[in-house]
């Protein structure tokens, strides 16, 4: 029962709390990941995951995290972004991570899409007062891609190995 919760209501608000910190802020604290890592480690004890599973996805988490370090050296992501790939990797595993990755890179790309063409109209007057948004609708501002990386895992959870397993 705690595994299926995991699955089915703790991932996924913290999924959403990122995106939203990230929208808000251009930042995901590092908490968030932390705490992403500490439900795999509850979920792991509660849903019974072979060992050599527990493996698999460890280092599915461990090659993200150098992917999203790279590409964050790179400059084209953040470092909250990074390690909320790695965090997102570690539950997916080698299964899921290439769909997760296509899912994401849409989303991306559709968030990119959206943030430049509203940014080339004018910010509303009634809105103008948020500062969240004032930082979003800025030219110079980048997109704030945790809001991709979650809805992708949230796209992708649901047909993962992991899923299963708590069902």
């Amino acid at each position: 029962m705690l595994a299926q919760t995991i699955v089915l209501f703790a991932v996924p608000a913290l999924l959403a709390l990122a995106a939203g910190w990230d929208l808000a802020s251009f930042t995901i604290p590092n908490v968030l990941s932390l705490v992403l890592i500490a439900l795999f480690a509850a979920f792991v004890a509660t849903a019974g995951m072979p060992l050599a599973a527990v493996g698999w996805h460890g280092l599915a988490g461990a090659v993200g995290l150098l992917v999203g370090f790279t590409l964050f050296a790179f400059g084209f992501v953040g470092g909250g972004d990074a390690k909320l790939f790695a965090g997102v990797a570690l539950w997916l595993g080698f299964g899921s991570l290439l769909d997760f990755a296509l899912a994401a890179s849409l989303f991306g790309g559709g968030l990119a899409l959206a943030l430049l063409s509203l940014r080339s109209i004018p910010l509303p007057a009634t809105l103008a007062g948020q500062s969240w948004l004032i930082r979003l609708h800025d030219e110079k501002s980048g997109i704030p891609y945790g809001v991709a990386l979650s809805a992708g895992a949230l796209v992708v959870l649901p047909h993962t190995d992991v899923f299963r397993l708590a069902f």
